[in-house]
């Protein structure tokens, strides 16, 4: 078997390994693809000059895509009505809440600052929450007991939200809110453990974890990036979230609007009986890591071990100081807790770049939260026609349906061939942006609502109090302007965050660190509740105005703070892999799992049956 060994690369982080790869396909290409490895590593040279493509995407990750699609239908069929069911009242006569589009269906009557109130606790909730998904699926359980547990947490809030609408409960509002808040809380624990650790899930079905150059059938090299294989796979498992969420929230609003809400809660948790199950039944399929112990204590000991040695966290040597060898080359000996290797350091160092470009995604969320509340009480104000006012927001998810794929056949290619690399650190600064200028264009279309409106900047107060000729005369499609232009932003900013956050962080940390990239929405939920005082009359053009003003200054201060790791890109993703797994405190020892000896057993396997190996 002809095999060449790899170049390293020294541009920054730790030197990769050589390693061994024969000349014949990757066992995670596509076999119809004539592809010759020339490398098993790209020199300097190909990294500067090749360009990058996706390795094919394994049959498993698609069945992880198609539970999450049913998941976020559930989720987000369940969620497109509370609006509605929080803020309007029960229509006359109507004991399921449904208005049958001649009024606008309701069930509480607790106007909008409350339906702000409380739809920012949930996403606040539902995004603190994966912090414990993720310490339990790291430490004690692993993602897919994880997940599993988690589903069934979910389904039993779903059960509390039907609850909280069927008519003996509907009509009576205090009883009804209060079951409503607990089924919130119920299921917002669900979704947290499920949330924190489907994204990792996912992306480990890939098993190639090193770059390779081949010739592609039109006999031209490129290199196989996994990095590029990662976003592709997130590319698209954010597009089956979106189908999802179109495809529940259609079907939800339109039960709401015609049966009641009762209904528009009954079919999302029916349709959740899905995961578990789909789960179970490809278990022996997916490739699972083992819970790792407690590697938290370890990293927060190496944080602290190393600031004490350092000048502050922009000194150079502020990591390399903390390394058992620089350690031992001091004539020191390392403290007992220090069990890592070299390589585990600068995977933690990887990880908390990672955390600190999430510290800037509150100032984003702040933008896009507006979505799931003020926008849709926006649509009630203007001429809907036959059209639901909660039925606009589905705009977003059109958007991101149709983009994904002109992004990924079409624009990224296109950029490929020009030789421009768009890095995760411009894709999220463009998606900053693009939020900014959908809340600027949300803030016209209300300005204008104000001045054309017979009720001026009071309508909500005067609907409210039975006047019948407030609405604006402009239709409601203008708001394909803020949706579009946030669903575009999502496409850069939302899907690169899940993609950076798997390929920074360590590799027994990587649910931890997925989790607190999903936390930066709770963090932005918390600082939308600062802001639910211009949620109503007369200040909702204020409303729009901040959030664009911020969401603009976080994508310029964002581009100035992490420009060199913007350069660093490559050196960062390339960086040798440590054998450090974790403590395994909190796992039983019949479920720890060698992560080093359970790849070569797939080596060995592989070359038994396909006569070809990556080793």
């Amino acid at each position: 078997m002809a095999t060449k060994a790899s170049l390293e690369i020294t541009k920054g982080g730790s030197l990769v390994e050589p390693t061994m790869v024969n000349e014949s396909n990757s066992p995670d290409s596509d076999p119809e693809e004539s592809t010759d490895l020339l490398h098993p590593f790209p020199t300097e040279e190909e990294w500067q000059t090749l360009p990058r493509v996706a390795g094919s995407i394994p049959w498993t990750a698609w069945t992880v895509a198609f539970v999450e699609f049913v998941e976020r239908f559930s989720y987000y069929g369940t969620s497109a009505v509370f609006v509605n069911f929080i803020q309007k009242p029960l229509p006359p006569g109507s004991n399921t809440g449904s208005g049958f589009l001649k009024t606008s269906s309701g069930a509480l009557g607790m106007g909008q600052r409350a339906s702000t109130g409380l739809t920012t606790f949930n996403q606040f909730w539902s995004y603190f929450t994966p912090l414990i998904g993720a310490y339990l699926a790291d430490t004690y359980w692993g993602r897919y007991l994880t997940i599993q547990y988690s589903n069934w947490v979910a389904l039993f809030g779903h059960v509390v939200l039907i609850i909280s609408a069927i008519p003996p409960v509907i009509v009576h509002p205090k009883a009804a809110i209060g079951i409503f808040s607990v089924g919130l809380v119920i299921m917002g624990c669900g979704t947290g453990g499920f949330k924190s650790n489907i994204s990792p899930l996912i992306a480990e079905q890939y098993k190639d974890s090193k770059a390779y150059v081949r010739v592609n059938k039109r006999g031209h090299k490129e290199i196989v990036d996994p990095a590029v294989t990662t976003a592709r796979i997130y590319i698209y498992f954010y597009l089956l979230i979106n189908m999802g969420s179109l495809t529940g929230s259609l079907a939800m609003v339109y039960s709401e609007h015609f049966v009641g809400f009762w209904l528009s809660y009954t079919l999302p948790t029916i349709c959740y009986l899905l995961c578990p199950i789909i789960l179970w039944y490809f278990k022996k399929s997916y490739k699972l890591s083992p819970p790792t112990g407690s590697v938290m204590g370890k990293g927060y000991k190496l944080i602290r071990y190393a600031s004490k040695r350092s000048n502050g966290w922009r000194d150079p040597e502020f990591w390399n100081r903390a390394k058992p060898s620089e350690i031992r080359a001091r004539g020191e000996t390392p403290p007992a807790w220090m069990t890592f290797d070299d390589a585990w350091v600068d995977e933690v160092k990887r990880g908390v770049l990672a955390c600190k470009v999430f510290l800037w995604y509150p100032l984003y969320w702040l933008a896009y939260n507006q979505m799931t509340n003020n926008l849709v009480s926006q649509a009630s104000t203007m001429v809907l026609g036959s059209t639901p006012n909660d039925i606009v927001s589905k705009l977003n998810p059109i958007f991101i349906v149709i983009v994904i794929p002109l992004m990924d056949f079409i624009i990224y290619p296109a950029l490929t061939r020009m030789g421009v690399v768009l890095s995760p650190i411009k894709k999220i600064t463009a998606g900053f942006v693009l939020s900014s200028f959908a809340m600027i264009s949300a803030c016209v279309t209300q300005y204008y609502i104000y001045k054309l409106s017979a009720c001026g900047n009071d309508i909500n107060a005067q609907v409210k109090a039975g006047r019948k000729d407030c609405t604006a005369p402009i239709t409601v499609w203008i708001q394909v302007f803020p949706y579009g232009l946030v669903g575009m932003s999502e496409v850069l900013a939302s899907i690169t965050k899940l993609e950076y956050a798997y390929t920074k962080a360590p590799k027994n940390m990587k649910s931890t660190v997925q989790a607190i990239a999903l936390f930066t929405s709770a963090v932005s939920s918390a600082l939308g509740q600062a802001l639910v005082g211009l949620s109503e009359d007369p200040l909702l053009v204020w409303n729009y105005g901040t959030v664009a003003i911020i969401a603009m200054i976080g994508g310029i201060g964002f581009y100035l703070t992490f420009r060199k790791a913007d350069r660093d890109e490559d050196a960062l993703n390339n960086q040798v892999e440590s054998n450090f797994i974790g403590t395994n405190d909190g796992a039983p020892e019949e479920k720890v799992v060698d992560l080093k000896v359970d790849e070569k057993q797939e080596i060995k396997e592989t070359k038994e049956t396909k006569e070809t190996a990556v080793v």
